[in-house]
Parts: C-alpha cells; sequence; structure tokens
C-alpha cells in the first residue's frame, strides 16, 4: 500500500485488499492477535490442569463435585480469566487496527509498537466496545434484524475512537454518520468473517470437542488431554481469523472517509502528515 491508491472501493476491491494486507504482513497480524490469545491460553490450561475446568467445562476428577475450596478457586480463575480475555481482546483489536492504519497510509508498522500504542487507550476502547454490545444487544432482544442492522451501522467506531481519538458516545455517532447508507457492505464483511471463523473452528477445534463429546473414557487424564488440545484449537482458529474482520473493518472505514470527506485529498494537501513513523499527525488528519 505503500503508493497510497486512496480511492473509492467496491465491497470486492475492499476485500481483496484485506486478503492482500493480511498475506503479506501475515506474522505482523499474526503476532499482535497471538501474543494476548497467548495469555488466555495459558491461562485456560491452568485453570484446565489445576481445578479441571475451563470456563463451564469440567473434567471430573473424582465422580463427584469439586470440593468446596476448589470450586471457590475455579469461580476465582473464572473471573480472572473473562479479565485477561478482556484485556487480551481489547488489545488485539486496537492493535490490529492501528497496525492496518500504519501499513495503509504507507508506514511500517511492528507488533510492539502496535501493541504499545493501545496502552492509554484500551479504557477509552472498553467503553466504546461495552456500548456498541448494549446498542446491538437491545436491537438483538427486541428483533434479530434491528440487532444485525446495528451492528453494521457501529461497524467502523473502532477505527473512529483509535484513530481520530474519540470518546465512545462520539465513536458511535461517527460510525452511524459513516456508515449511513452503507450497512449492506458491513453486513457482507461480517458474514464473511462469520463463516470463516466457523470453517476454521469446525477444522481446529470442533474434532478434540466431538471427541469429548462422545467420550465415555472414566480417565481424567485423557479427558485433560483432549479438552487442552480443544482450547489449543480454538486459540488457533481466533488468532488466525480475528485479524481479517477488523483489517477490513479498518479498510472500510478509510474507504467510507475517502467517498464521504475526501480523505485521498487530505492527505494530498498535507503531505507531511504521512512521512516517517510518527503518530502524533494521525489525529489532526483523520478529527
Amino acid at each position: 500500500m505503500t503508493n497510497l491508491d486512496l480511492r473509492p472501493l467496491s465491497l470486492g476491491e475492499i476485500l481483496d485488499r484485506t486478503f492482500s494486507l493480511y498475506r503479506n504482513n501475515f506474522l505482523l497480524f499474526l503476532g499482535i492477535t497471538g501474543i494476548p490469545q497467548l495469555l488466555i491460553l495459558a491461562l485456560h490450561l491452568t485453570q484446565l490442569f489445576l481445578t479441571g475446568t475451563v470456563g463451564t467445562t469440567v473434567v471430573d476428577r473424582s465422580h463427584g463435585a469439586l470440593s468446596g475450596a476448589m470450586a471457590v478457586f475455579a469461580g476465582l480463575a473464572v473471573l480472572v480469566g473473562a479479565v485477561v480475555y478482556l484485556v487480551a481482546y481489547l488489545f488485539a483489536q486496537g492493535g490490529t487496527v492501528l497496525a492496518v492504519s500504519e501499513l495503509y497510509l504507507g508506514r511500517t508498522a511492528t507488533i510492539g509498537e502496535s501493541l504499545r500504542r493501545m496502552r492509554g487507550q484500551a479504557g477509552n476502547l472498553f467503553g466504546v466496545t461495552l456500548l456498541t454490545g448494549l446498542a446491538v444487544l437491545t436491537g438483538l432482544v427486541f428483533l434479530i434484524i434491528p440487532g444485525i442492522w446495528l451492528a453494521c451501522r457501529l461497524s467502523t467506531c473502532v477505527p473512529a475512537a483509535l484513530l481520530e481519538k474519540l470518546g465512545p458516545g462520539e465513536s458511535l455517532s461517527r460510525s452511524f454518520r459513516l456508515t449511513e447508507g452503507n450497512a449492506g457492505r458491513a453486513f457482507v464483511i461480517y458474514l464473511i468473517s462469520f463463516v470463516l471463523a466457523i470453517i476454521a473452528g469446525a477444522v481446529l477445534a470442533f474434532p478434540f470437542e466431538f471427541i469429548i463429546s462422545l467420550s465415555t473414557s472414566q480417565n481424567p487424564g485423557a479427558l485433560e488431554m483432549w479438552t487442552a488440545l480443544a482450547q489449543v484449537g480454538n486459540a488457533i482458529s481466533e488468532t488466525l481469523v480475528t485479524p481479517i474482520a477488523l483489517i477490513a473493518t479498518a479498510i472500510f472505514y478509510f474507504d467510507l472517509r475517502v467517498r464521504k470527506e475526501a480523505f485521498d485529498l487530505q492527505l494530498m494537501m498535507n503531505p507531511d502528515a504521512i512521512a516517517g513513523p510518527g503518530t502524533s499527525s494521525i489525529p489532526s488528519i483523520l478529527s
């Protein structure tokens, strides 16, 4: 993307650039999403081998319930796991979007720098994610279609929050304005990402989960092994597929800026903004 070919894109071109950017920078995106996933996987495997539980999956060690103390420990482990998962999710999500913005505007990006830039923005991104989730959930409670429509209209709130330094409420409003008339394209991006996630999970994790569901073995060691392999498969599938939706969303965001706000002309009039790796100029261009 060093030639800065910023112009209105068709949906096919957005997807083509998504997979090209992912393929050409595979190790970068693998590292950004993989490092947080490793933390989650390590925690889950620790829970499994110490307490026999992973989330809601229980490996029964004694044909009965866990002891009271072990049950309390398992509950605390699940709580800690939820916090770790949330932090890892925010860093993987934000780090990927920030890396895409650098690459798409002709700069360079590294794993460490992309994740470091998230340190001061995790709280804001949590607010964006929380408000988006509540809005979509509200739509789903009343009817499925409004929930899906809201998810599509809010698809660019994360790039808006990170690149324009907007608060949670402002980010949602910004996304609503940008995606007006473009919810259908966002839906296709989500649909393709969902299908790829299902395929990856079916290949990498489902075989082990299927073995667990059919297992009649009373050997807890065997059940732990298959559960651990299922967790590894899930971690690998999420690491591989998660960047696709995030890259596509970020490119979609830039495309909407070009279409509606002549973002390409803004860059032409501010050539210094794309010279070098400095990130301090990004908010002024995108604000």
